[in-house]
């Protein structure tokens, strides 16, 4: 079965015609656009349309980094007005289109994932057929959850990344501060995604007085000089990061009892592998008081797959 799919983002939008055969994925075309460079979402498919091989799929699927409701989503970053499900299959002379929010497209693509698709933080004790958690950071901060029904995993959509950031520590008390100065609401998205990777960066040189190094200006830049460690702000910064991921990580498998594993995805987590491997994010997932054992029995895992809502957007299509 061939199914058109998309993974829709503040930074960039990803679109493919992909084949779904015996839950075996298969990319047959495949195009990056920069979702900035567009003014609505209907041009951009229109482009890739014009290029795709033919026949176009009659079903599709877009995975969108924001709310939905019914058939129409909300981008959080960007003020595209036209992703409505039931306008698009009109429009482009399609007989169903599915718009969900990116990270329901992660949790169906849990299931499509091998075992070279993902690096282990906590074996844990996986217990089958318990929930599981989805998070991930990168343009925002996506959440979901996991719940067996009907003999598969089905996701739940949430917005909880935008929950109240709480502090950890005297140092991270003292970043609430610096940015609750700016902003009326601290959540962790503000912190966990790639401008908040730069919003913590700018607090450590504030804080310890420090002068801005201008050649790290974003989280791309930032993310090398911490694994290079080539700037100990840097470094600082990223460790910090890994801490404040590992807090909320916890606090959405308390939610859930995510007895079924710890999944965390987004586009930054594969790239500082290592920081979240040395220890800083485990601690700080377990730091629950009397809760800690139970932590410690939820396997955590990164994905590494970075096609995994695309891969999930197939599979939510081929039930349509």
């Amino acid at each position: 079965m061939n199914v058109l799919v998309g993974d829709i983002g503040g930074t960039k939008t990803l679109l493919q015609i992909a084949s779904l055969d015996g839950g075996e994925f298969r990319a047959s075309h495949e195009v990056r656009f920069e979702s900035r460079a567009w003014s609505q979402f209907v041009p951009l498919l229109a482009e890739f349309l014009r290029t795709a091989p033919l026949p176009i799929p009659e079903l599709a699927c877009f995975a969108v980094a924001g709310p939905v409701e019914g058939t129409k989503a909300r981008l959080t970053n960007l003020p595209w007005t036209d992703l409505d499900g039931e306008s698009l299959a009109h429009h482009f002379g399609l007989r169903r289109v599915l718009v969900i929010n990116d990270f329901t497209a992660v949790g169906f693509g849990i299931a499509g994932l091998g075992a070279t698709d993902l690096a282990t933080l906590q074996t844990g004790q996986e217990r089958l057929h318990a929930p599981r958690a989805v998070l991930g950071a990168g343009t925002g901060l996506g959440q979901g959850i996991l719940v067996w029904v009907n003999g598969r995993y089905e996701p739940l959509e949430s917005e909880g990344g935008h929950v109240d950031f709480a502090p950890l520590d005297d140092e991270q008390e003292q970043l609430l501060r610096f940015l609750g100065d700016r902003y009326a609401h601290v959540s962790y998205e503000r912190l966990l995604s790639g401008s908040g990777l730069v919003e913590i960066y700018h607090f450590l040189c504030c804080s310890m007085g420090a002068g801005k190094n201008p050649a790290l200006e974003d989280a791309a830049a930032i993310s090398a000089a911490a694994l290079g460690a080539s700037d100990p702000l840097a470094v600082h910064t990223l460790r910090m990061f890994a801490r404040i991921y590992g807090q909320q990580a916890g606090n959405l498998a308390l939610t859930c009892l995510a007895r079924g594993g710890v999944y965390v995805a987004g586009g930054i987590a594969s790239h500082i592998l290592p920081f979240l491997k040395d220890g800083e994010f485990i601690r700080s997932f377990r730091a629950k008081g009397r809760m800690e054992r139970l932590l410690r029995e939820m396997p955590v895992r990164v994905v590494l797959n970075h096609r995994v809502g695309l891969i999930g957007a197939a599979i939510a299509a081929s039930r349509l």
